[in-house]
């Protein structure tokens, strides 16, 4: 029943709506910064995984959405949608993997529409790569191709130039990326979220979330960067986020309808408003306003920033507007504020997951984010090795001459590229995600394989003399070698047949190893092309090699090898700087000639205590009745050092009622460490000969390892085999090695930035803040893709490494590596899937066995650089093998044995790398090059260097040389112009003179490099005065 008062209250409120009307709002976003308020800078932004819980073609077309809602073709075509409505808003875009799709579906009307949103800057394209990177696990070659992949695409179809670095979900930051892939590409600016959570409360409280970064001890200020740390996360505050399907409360401005709400979201606003700025500096403060796969339907979104902008600024307390990540940089230089200094870089990573809003600001001491250094290690080893075949196949397509149409490096470009995503290489995706990025590797590969062949092929035929009969017509390679499957070497050497070898190095100086391949018969012989006999050995085939080898073939071709494998065939080469040389592998003619098979010794009934292996100055010692390695001597150096090797794992941590963390494909919380030992004496056999040594060991069914210690070399090359991991136990476990020495290393250790700079580590500290330790081991991890060394006042021990891996030195004088994870939960952080990767044939399944390798060598303090820098760029450069099976009278007609790409009495100097050789057409090439070293790193070789372009392409006329920045997308010069010159607080020394390469003179052509520099070029050819490569470039 209705009461007189009720009815009286509802007639007057009826009479006020109908005295009011409802009308369209002209809302006004036409706002700019406003000098003497707090100035709230709105960046729309869409965070788009190139590949994560679904692959990245389900991600751009919306399919798989079972697994998650996401449909990046409906945010682009939303967001120019409601770009276009109004000229004052604004988005960024980051993937261009994803943007290149979607461009090439489009009309030239809405192409004509979309480059007028992005030359009036309301599209803005930031960060530009093909995909936002990891910054623990990729190598630096492959942050830098797939950033010039995408900077490339915005400079053809756009003309414009990414000013900005925004890394806002990889999970730490290095300080190549810092310096290299930001400075050196001419960035502003980077902005990115993830940091330690103690390192965020810190800098909260300090207001030093803004800062000015040197990430390289060597360039120093001549390459830092402003660098912008998010207060939270990439996504708004808390009420500010719009998808259709977010609960923040819209601005409700209709008054004829309930819940009208301006005022008070105006009051939310400057209320977060406030609160950003009381930990920020100057009267900027920017809104991230976005998050992963958002923009779906734009206008939600838009919308609701239209009607803030329009009332906040009404209320006039602080100021907001449309604006891009650009736009806030500049505002802060503007504001003439000296910023605080950064050096090193942001590892490990201790937080609260953010992108799942587990744990929102909760301090959470048990996550360190470090076991995702190792996660994934078949598909990190891939993209390695698959990189260094990148950077060969460039090289040889340059020499053929680049074919758009025909077999080109293009298809592997891109697969590589979206590889670095930072749930790629990181290893941190779902499993069929992760077969999907393998499998594009593999479709790249084979079409560069078919181009290695031609170009190969095409340039042996123009060394063959005329008479020859039968020209190469195509060369075979071997994927499958890492698991001893490689058939042109197997074949049966009968009726005078013979297998060729054509041996290429992509390396700018000569090389000198040692190569090993399969054959099926004791009876081989090797020659050079010239006739000469090179000395040789065969090696048995241990067990597990031939286990792994029917196993895995079977998993890759469908089919078991059809004939049993029974030695390796090893023998030096020697190889001419970016050529070939050429070996024969025959059936042998004379007694006498067949290769030496290597003599077997097992430790069973051996009367001494210790076992001596190596045949050159390396020596490594092993106790007879154990079988584990003791001493390391080297006679040349006169290095002798106690040293032991080890297996242990860690239990993967399950949670417990106290704290449910898991260790998982992210996260690293062990719960205990288990020594890996035999029951029995391990299996221990060594095989002696003429070029190398083997220790074959085995600790137990899933672990083993071959040790090798060249006869010309002084290190010791571990060969490890780990799996299947057992995990029938309920238990995962995650893999380590240890190298255990006598050495007192004060806590110190060194790792490397991306295959870069090398960074000082020191156990439980932090530069930045004083570190709580909760998690003495898993804090202590850091990535390694090159290397881990450390040194006391008269040695220095380094451990090289094949793929990027983690590892620490938790104990003075020893350093532990981590080498496979086999899990069995989640660790909550957004992957929902256990970290447990099989093998499966038929119908059966196991566990994934891993097999890569590990360098040792031990040197005179401060005497190990040279060692780290040279081998390390032959791990990521091998040897690349091709084969083809000809009459053996053939190659007796070779015109000259070997092939240089350049002149042939020159190679790089020691302390350079020849980066990059790639065909741009129309007579241009795209040339990097690098110092190695860095400032005070060697003696001898952290000095500038030079490089002579005319001996580098001594059959083209260079007609012009154009230095250019990192990512070949403007000039050198007119980027330096254009950078910003950052104040720094005081506090810190100042920095002696940054050493730079200067300009290259137009007549000597010579390139000077300073240490750690990587110099950028288009060098354009006379096409007239052009004689081929292949023509002359022979030694």
């Amino acid at each position: 029943m209705i009461t007189a008062n009720t009815a009286v209250l509802f007639a007057v409120l009826m009479t006020a709506i109908c005295a009011v009307q409802s009308e369209y709002i002209e809302y006004n976003t036409t706002h700019r910064i406003i000098p003497n308020k707090i100035n709230v800078h709105l960046v729309p932004h869409s965070h788009d995984d190139v590949g994560w819980l679904k692959t990245v073609d389900q991600y751009y077309v919306g399919s798989n959405n079972s697994i998650r809602g996401a449909c990046v073709q409906n945010v682009l075509d939303s967001v120019m949608s409601a770009l276009l409505e109004d000229q004052n808003r604004k988005f960024i875009y980051v993937e261009m993997a994803f943007f290149q799709r979607w461009w090439r579906q489009q009309s030239k009307a809405m192409k004509l529409k979309v480059k007028e949103l992005v030359n009036s800057g309301q599209l803005e394209f930031i960060n530009g790569a093909m995909c936002m990177h990891d910054e623990a696990t990729p190598h630096y070659i492959d942050l830098i191709d797939q950033t010039t992949l995408g900077h490339q695409f915005i400079k053809d179809e756009f003309g414009k130039i990414p000013r900005v670095g925004w890394q806002i979900d990889p999970f730490g930051h290095s300080a190549v990326q810092a310096y290299l892939l930001g400075a050196e590409l001419g960035f502003d600016s980077l902005f990115f979220a993830r940091i330690d959570y103690q390192d965020r409360a810190k800098r909260l409280k300090d207001k030093t979330l803004e800062i000015v970064w040197q990430g390289s001890k060597s360039l120093g200020s001549s390459s830092q960067i402003f660098t912008g740390i998010f207060p939270r996360h990439y996504d708004p505050p808390d009420g500010f986020t719009f998808e259709i399907h977010d609960v923040s409360s819209p601005i409700q401005d209709d008054i004829l309808l309930f819940d009208y709400n301006v005022e008070e979201r105006v009051n939310d606003f400057v209320s977060a408003a406030l609160a950003q700025a009381n930990v920020t500096r100057t009267n900027h403060i920017m809104w991230t306003m976005g998050t992963d796969f958002r923009y779906q339907y734009a206008n939600s979104w838009f919308r609701q920033m239209d009607k803030f902008i329009h009332y906040v600024n009404q209320d006039g307390r602080v100021n907001a507007l449309y604006s891009t990540p650009s736009i806030y940089t500049d505002a802060k230089y503007a504001a003439n504020e000296k910023w605080p200094l950064k050096i090193d870089d942001f590892f490990p990573d201790l937080k609260s997951d953010l992108r799942i809003q587990l744990f929102r600001y909760a301090d959470h001491p048990n996550a360190y984010w470090t076991g995702y250094f190792t996660s994934r290690p078949a598909l990190k080893g891939y993209v390695r090795v698959m990189s260094g075949y990148y950077q060969a196949a460039k090289q040889l397509e340059f020499f053929k001459g680049r074919n758009k149409s025909g077999p080109n490096t293009d298809a592997l470009a891109n697969a590589l590229a979206l590889a670095q995503h930072h749930d790629a290489v990181s290893g941190t995706e779902r499993q069929h995600v992760a077969a999907d990025y393998a499998k594009r590797i593999s479709i790249g590969y084979a079409e560069a394989e078919g181009l290695v062949a031609s170009a190969l092929a095409l340039l042996v035929n123009q060394r063959l003399s005329s008479h020859v009969m039968n020209p190469i017509t195509g060369f075979q390679q071997c994927p499958l070698l890492n698991i001893s499957y490689c058939p042109p070497s197997e074949t049966t050497l009968d009726n005078g047949k013979s297998v060729v070898i054509v041996v290429y190095n992509p390396l700018a100086w000569k090389r000198e190893e040692v190569i090993r391949i399969p054959v099926s018969t004791a009876e081989v012989f090797v020659q050079d092309s010239a006739g000469k006999k090179i000395e040789s050995q065969l090696l048995p085939v241990s067990n597990i090699t031939s286990s792994i080898r029917k196993k895995y073939v079977k998993a890759y071709i469908g089919t078991a090898p059809s004939r049993e494998l029974r030695y390796w065939l090893a023998f030096p080469v020697s190889v001419p700087p970016i050529g070939f040389s050429t070996y024969i592998v025959s059936r042998p003619r004379q007694t006498g000639h067949v290769s030496t098979i290597s003599k077997e010794f097992r430790s069973e009934g051996s009367t001494n205590n210790s076992i001596e292996v190596g045949q050159g100055n390396l020596k490594l010692l092993y106790s007879a009745n154990e079988g584990k390695l003791t001493h390391y001597v080297n006679n040349r150096n006169l290095v002798t050092a106690s040293v032991e090797q080890s297996y242990s794992f860690y239990s993967g941590n399950v949670g417990d009622d106290k704290d449910s963390q898991a260790s998982g494909a992210y996260v690293f919380r062990p719960n205990g460490s288990f020594p890996i030992k035999s029951d029995q004496q391990a299996s221990f056999t060594v095989l002696r000969g003429p070029i190398l040594d083997e220790v074959h060991q085995q600790l137990n069914p899933w672990v083993s390892q071959i040790v090798r210690i060249y006869q010309a070399k002084e290190h010791a090359e571990v060969e490890f085999t780990i799996g299947p991991i057992p995990v029938d136990d309920g238990i995962g476990k995650e893999v380590i090695t240890q190298f255990s020495t006598t050495m007192k290393t004060n806590k110190t250790f060194y790792t490397d930035s991306n295959g870069r700079d090398f960074i000082k580590r020191i156990r439980d500290f932090r530069t930045d803040w004083d570190l709580e330790v909760n998690q003495p081991v898993a804090g202590n991890y850091y990535p390694v893709n090159l290397g881990i060394y450390m040194q006391d006042s008269g040695m220095e021990l380094s451990v090289l490494v094949d793929r990027s891996v983690g590892g620490s030195s938790l104990v003075d004088g020893q350093v532990e590596l981590m080498l496979h994870r086999r899990l069995l939960h989640d660790d909550a952080r957004g992957v929902g899937e256990t970290l447990n990767e099989t093998v499966c044939i038929a119908d059966k399944c196991e566990g994934l066995t891993i097999q890569g390798k590990l360098y040792l060598r031990i040197d005179r303090k401060d005497e190990g650089a040279k060692w780290r820098r040279t081998v390390g760029q032959e791990i990521y450069s091998p040897l690349l093998l091709a084969f083809t099976e000809q009459d053996e009278d053939n190659w007796l007609h070779f015109q000259q044995p070997t092939f240089s790409g350049i002149d042939s009495s020159y190679s790089l100097p020691n302390n350079t790398a020849l980066l990059t050789l790639q065909d741009f057409g129309n007579g241009k090439v795209l040339l990097r090059l690098a110092h190695l070293y860095e400032v005070g790193e060697d003696k001898d070789y952290s000095v500038t260097a030079n490089v002579e372009l005319k001996r580098l392409f001594p059959n083209k006329k260079i007609s012009k040389v154009t230095e250019m920045s990192l990512s070949a997308n403007q000039e050198r010069g007119e980027m330096e112009k254009r950078k910003l010159v950052w104040k720094v607080e005081g506090g810190f020394t100042e920095e002696s003179k940054v050493v730079r390469g200067g300009p290259v003179d137009p007549t000597k052509l010579v390139v000077e490099l300073a240490p750690m520099e990587i110099r950028t070029f288009f060098v354009d050819f006379d096409l007239l005065q052009t004689v081929h490569a292949a023509e002359n470039h022979v030694m």
